[in-house]
């Protein structure tokens, strides 16, 4: 590249739900339990919590519906759509009625 060469600047994308949906990042796959037992690589355990990361604007519209951005929160991980967006494809969009509680501070 000489001076003259410019770089184009791609805008960064976003996802946001439509729909009664939310945005998920699920938490990271446990590798030891609780009890200290180192877990193998091969292992499957689905990990089914995460945060919202957006949720739509019906959601946000809707006061029956108690999610909002940043809450933790146990789904379904049945019928969640995974966004192949980043590399570790953690973001999933989820239907509000697979989100199944919500973790609260008392």
């Amino acid at each position: 590249m000489d001076g003259n060469d410019q770089i184009e600047v791609q805008p960064l994308e976003t996802v946001e739900p439509i729909g009664k949906r939310v945005l998920i990042r699920k938490d990271e796959d446990k590798k030891q339990t609780k009890g200290g037992i180192q877990l193998p690589d091969n292992i499957e355990i689905p990990t089914i919590t995460g945060r919202i990361v957006a949720v739509s604007a019906e959601v946000q519209s809707t006061p029956e519906i108690p999610l909002s951005q940043y809450d933790k929160v146990l789904f379904n991980p049945k019928g969640a759509i995974p966004v192949d967006f980043e590399g570790d494809n953690r973001l999933f969009v989820v239907e509000v009625e697979n989100v199944v509680a919500v973790f609260r501070k008392s």
